[in-house]
């Protein structure tokens, strides 16, 4: 009995030092900054999309991670990038990051980065969802409530049913979904890892990923897809210099962004994070109009509006319920 009250004297105290180590304020800084680089490398991203097929693309990029990761790990931080602690928890979170990413850019070249965007960003909802359905969390009707009308802002944007809907349109909800499970490992599995080292995981899977997409796609023989979808369905291109430099570029922004997220995600409560991270819908969009021309509609932005307002409902709720258990925690520790 003494050694099980013990056991939960220290676990108490583990979470109460866990909560005393956040830092919001740093945490919606990170986030917001690392955003605004994800909304500019997306934009140069779709800039490249009839130029490379998307596994030569992340190959090339992830490779460059790799090197810059090398570089500052010997020039700046003076060594190399801790070992990962759970490396089996790594793995995972960066094979649901890298399935998100590749379902997102995959749509790229077919639709605007404000309606890929607003694809992804369902993704707090898919939180609610599998906190209740994995981590066993309790989801009201009110909160169940949001998470249906965001779903709802979802299909105004895709508009299924008209003309205009596309099926690759369901490639960045689709993302949504693997955003949120990278979102809860993180958090949950991943908190104590270096943001280097989840960022070298990242890059490795990505490099696996690309890889494995030119084999399959050589295999393959190109066909009918290959000509419809070549960013899809084609593995390896000549590159020209300037696609080169872009690539780069966009290595640069990944690797800084993806160290960001990370320390941000590891720096506060998922629910504190959650309306900062609609501020990517803004910074897309921009991207969007400045480099492409594309202004979404009335019904698109009525949906993206939708999408934050039931997604900021949702992180209010769990951070309403994350300060009680805060407040039962000094209680107990009284």
């Amino acid at each position: 009995m003494k050694r099980a009250a013990e056991a939960d004297s220290g676990g108490v105290t583990g979470v109460a030092a866990s909560i005393r180590q956040d830092r919001p304020s740093l945490a919606a800084m990170l986030m917001v900054g690392s955003l605004w680089m994800l909304g500019l490398q997306d934009s140069l991203v779709k800039l490249t999309s009839s130029e490379v097929s998307l596994w030569q693309f992340q190959l090339l990029r992830s490779a460059c991670n790799v090197g810059l990761l090398i570089l500052l790990s010997r020039v700046v931080w003076r060594n190399a990038s801790p070992a990962p602690k759970r490396l089996w928890a790594v793995t995972l979170r960066s094979l649901f990051l890298v399935s998100a990413m590749i379902l997102f850019f995959g749509g790229v070249p077919f639709l605007s980065l404000s309606e890929i965007a607003a694809g992804l960003y369902v993704f707090p909802l898919f939180v609610a969802v599998l906190s209740a359905l994995v981590l066993g969390e309790q989801v009201g009707p009110r909160r169940v409530g949001a998470i249906l009308a965001g779903f709802a802002g979802t299909l105004l944007i895709l508009k299924p049913g008209t003309d205009s809907f596309q099926w690759v349109a369901l490639m960045p909800v689709a993302a949504g979904l693997c955003y949120a499970a990278t979102i809860l490992t993180t958090r949950k599995l991943c908190r104590e890892e270096s943001p280097a080292t989840l960022a070298l995981g990242v890059s490795i899977m990505f490099m696996i990923a690309g890889v494995a997409g030119i084999a399959g796609t050589a295999l393959m023989g190109g066909g009918d897809l290959a000509v419809r979808w070549p960013y899809l369905f084609t593995g390896w291109h000549g590159l020209e210099l300037w696609v080169a430099a872009v690539i780069v570029a966009c290595s640069g922004l990944n690797l800084a962004s993806n160290i960001g997220l990370a320390k941000a995600y590891q720096s506060a409560e998922s629910s504190w994070l959650a309306p900062f991270d609609y501020s990517y819908l803004i910074f897309a969009t921009f991207w969007g109009a400045v480099m492409w021309g594309h202004f979404p509609d009335a019904l698109s932005l009525l949906g993206m509006a939708m999408i934050a307002a039931s997604g900021c409902y949702v992180a209010w709720r769990e951070r309403r319920e994350s300060r009680m258990r805060r407040a039962d925690l000094n209680r107990a520790l009284r």
